[in-house]
Parts: C-alpha cells; structure tokens; sequence
C-alpha cells in the first residue's frame, strides 16, 4: 500500500492534515490507534472503520468519521479504491463538551452542503498556500465543529442484534454507493446489497441516515464532484457525467439546489480567492433537496 501524509497546517490546539491512500488489496490493516483525537474527512474514495467484530462504519466524501484517541480500529479500503481525506487532529480540550456527547467507538456524521464545501475549499487554499495561520485555524476549527456537530449521539449497544444488523445493512448500502456513485442505482439494486426489501430499506434508511435513499446518492455524487469541480481541470459536463447525472443541466441544478451556487460560480470565487463571496455562498439558505 502507497500511504501519502502531509502536514498542511499545525496550530498549539488544532493540527491539519492530508492522508491520501492507494491500497493494493481491500483486506483491513492490522489493529491501529491514534495518539490524539482526529476527523477523518474524505474528498475522494471511501474507507472502511471497524470497531469491533461485525461494528463498522463507511467513511465518504459526505460523511465524517471520528477517531477518539487510543480507541483500537481497523481500516479497510473496500474495492481497493483507496481515500484522500482531509484530517483534523485535536486534543482532549478542544471539543471535550462535543466529545462528551457522542459515543467513542462509532461516532460520524452525514456533512451538510456546507461542511462539504467549506473541507474542499479549505483543502484547496491550503495546497495552494492561499490561506495564512490565522484563516486556516479559523475555518479548520469551524470545520470541526461542523463535523462534530453531524455525528448521531449514540450507537445501538452490541446486545441489540436486531437494531445492530440493520445498521450493517445500512453501511453496506453507503459502501456500495460510495464505491460507484456515477453507477445507475435503483432501489431494487440497492436492497439486494442490504439482503432487505426494498420497502425496508426504505423505512430503515430514513429512520437511520435521516433521508431517503434517493437523496443519499444525490448527495453522495455531489460530494464526490466538489474536488473535480475546485480543481478546474475538467469541463462541467463532463464532470457532471462521470459522477452519474444525465447533463449538465442536471447537475448544475442540483449542485445549485444542495450547495447554494452553480459550479461556475464556485469554480470562480475559490479561483479567485474571493473569500468574501465564499463565506456569502456557505451563509445562504439551508440546502435541501426538492
């Protein structure tokens, strides 16, 4: 496995960073922990966290997976896709009354519009060594409270097998999703990955995730298009075929309708460094599907 780390930003409390994966295999690494609490935010790819035996959690472009100090893990690559995320390393007093919420061994979160645009804008700013100290703890700490903000207080315990199951099958639909966000999904497709009908799935992705299956590939392929649209070196249509909508047209509207800009326009402004126009486009109307 090819494992490429750099340090894009260290502050006294808040540490930035870029972890960016090629595996060879999709077999889970040995039993690994961290020193210091981190947010793994992936910007492309997907990676698998497991917490225990039959406990795992899909890590994606539109989610944020929470690593607690010294908690043992195990990471995957599922389809040997491998990750880059941006990582977001703390310690213990930064977020404690965040923390404190939240359940150390299986704690994420499903980003809104915003998170995802202000990881990507971040990330790019910091690679191009746009942004000064002061700008990227600001909008580093902003992140990560966003980040911890998304994740679920508390996890089914290991006894409720029922409530247990049902949420592997709802990781497995995520990794699915995840690792072929431009695939023609259907829910019939995707109940069969959950070993569900596709009525169940339905009920238990909702009452799960918090949104419907539908909207949850839309966002997931609009997750996975922010780095190709920020990075300019693909048109838009194109961009818009390769993560799985029928034009252009098409995509533009529902990045519109998620993210509160056209493409273009983001493209521009990040360009631009125009970070005034940026903070107008995260601070507009919450972003939701219609």
């Amino acid at each position: 496995m090819v494992i490429i780390r750099k340090t894009l930003f260290a502050g006294d409390a808040l540490q930035i960073g870029l972890f960016h994966a090629r595996p060879m295999s999709d077999a889970c690494a040995e039993v690994d922990w961290q020193s210091s609490n981190a947010v793994v935010l992936p910007v492309s790819g997907l990676f698998s966290k497991h917490e225990a035996p039959g406990r795992y959690v899909i890590g994606t472009p539109s989610r944020a997976v929470l690593f607690t100090a010294n908690a043992p893990y195990r990471i995957g690559f599922p389809g040997a896709i491998g990750d880059r995320a941006l990582i977001l390393r703390f310690g213990e007093g930064l977020a404690a009354d965040q923390l404190d919420k939240h359940d150390s061994l299986a704690s994420y979160g499903l980003l809104s519009g915003d998170a995802m645009m202000l990881r990507n804008l971040l990330l790019a700013r910091l690679e191009r060594s746009k942004a000064d100290a002061f700008e990227s703890e600001a909008l580093g700490l902003d992140l990560l409270s966003m980040s911890l903000g998304s994740m679920r207080p508390g996890v089914p315990p290991p006894q409720r097998s029922a409530l247990a199951r049902r949420r592997n099958a709802v990781e497995r639909v995520k990794e699915a999703v995840a690792a072929a966000p431009a695939d023609k999904w259907t829910l019939a497709r995707l109940a069969q990955v959950a070993s569900l009908s596709p009525f169940h799935l339905s009920h238990i992705f909702r009452e799960l995730v918090g949104t419907s299956v539908y909207d949850y590939v839309l966002r997931e392929r609009l997750a996975h298009s922010l780095d190709a649209v920020l990075n300019g070196a693909d048109n838009l249509t194109a961009i818009a075929l390769a993560t799985g909508f029928s034009s252009h047209s098409h995509f533009t509207a529902r990045f519109r309708g998620f993210f509160g800009s056209t493409p273009t326009a983001l493209r521009r402004a990040a360009t631009a460094g125009h970070i005034a126009q940026l903070r107008k486009i995260m601070t507009a109307q919450p972003r939701r599907f219609t």
